[in-house]
């Protein structure tokens, strides 16, 4: 891996991180699926502007639909899923959880893109979730049936972002590719429609008792701006070069960010048990990655008028 590119990773990094920080901030006040709404509205805003600084040419090739449906799978569903975890976890287990989403990708690319399966990797796999469980039973929040959901949602956003990648790589990348900036945008347009009607639903069904303070609405916008916009284009560059494995190694480097953002700015307790669980999974992810094929795909042709 260049230098660059691990410098991309860790930038990423750093910026997911912070998105368990501000969800942490917004989804108790607003709720799920107004906090997943306005992120992805707000990244569309975000990136409708870099589009036009950019002077990109709005040609998807005829694969609009396909970033449109790839957006519900890998913003929408997941982006509600993590919304849900923050009002019932720290942000430093929703980042640690998040760091299966290598293990996820190995898993779903055995069973539905004929991606070979190890016997390390299925070790991997084991690791990883005894690490998940071992924080869930001796982290600082006590287990009961709200740690259990919200450990459940984390690692189905976890499966999302699996088959997202895998899906990204055969729908997008290969044959020519697509221009990161319009792969993220569309994509974040696909989860806004996946989201609208159930955020029109929850507005009837239980409306937010607070619409929230400037704190929270700072926060919206950190999260769909810079932690969605902007780091989608990372994110979908990082796939085209060094494909969908290498690229959710990014999990590594979340856990350790998530953690220290939610200590120093929302006081959260640390725990042992966060380094003894980051560790198991630390491990896994080395097992799952370290026998990753060094196929490298394509970086997508930048388009301007």
């Amino acid at each position: 891996m260049r230098p660059l590119d691990f410098l991309r990773l860790l930038s990423l990094a750093a910026i997911w991180g912070a998105s368990f920080l501000f969800m942490r901030i917004i989804a108790p006040e607003l709720g799920t699926f107004p906090t997943a709404f306005f992120r992805v509205l707000f990244a569309c805003i975000g990136l409708l502007g870099i589009l036009a600084m950019m002077r990109i040419r709005w040609d998807f090739r005829g694969k609009l639909k396909l970033c449109l449906v790839l957006g519900m799978i890998n913003s929408g569903v997941p982006f509600a899923l993590y919304a849900l975890a923050a009002q019932l976890l720290p942000t430093g287990y929703s980042a640690i959880f998040n760091a299966t989403t290598p293990m996820m990708g190995v898993i779903i690319g055995a069973l539905f893109f004929a991606e070979e399966l190890t016997t390390t990797k299925v070790i991997g796999v084991l690791c990883g979730l005894s690490g998940v469980a071992l924080l869930t039973r001796t982290g600082p929040v006590a287990f009961d049936a709200s740690l259990l959901i919200g450990a459940l949602a984390c690692l189905g956003a976890t499966a999302c972002y699996g088959f997202g990648g895998f899906l990204t790589r055969r729908w997008i990348n290969q044959h020519g590719g697509l221009n990161s900036e319009l792969v993220a945008f569309g994509s974040q347009m696909g989860a806004a429609l996946c989201l609208l009607p159930l955020f029109l639903i929850s507005l009837l069904m239980a409306p937010p008792v607070s619409w929230g303070s400037g704190t929270v609405w700072l926060s919206l916008v950190g999260l769909g701006v810079v932690c969605t916009a902007f780091a989608y284009i990372l994110y979908f560059r990082l796939l085209a070069d060094i494909g969908p494995v290498r690229t959710l190694t990014v999990t590594f480097i979340i856990p350790p960010f998530g953690v220290l953002w939610g200590a120093l700015l929302l006081n959260e307790p640390l725990s042992w048990a966060y380094l003894y669980g980051g560790a198991l999974i630390a491990v896994a992810l080395w097992l799952v990655l370290k026998q990753a094929p060094a196929t490298t795909v394509a970086a997508p042709e930048t388009q301007r008028s």
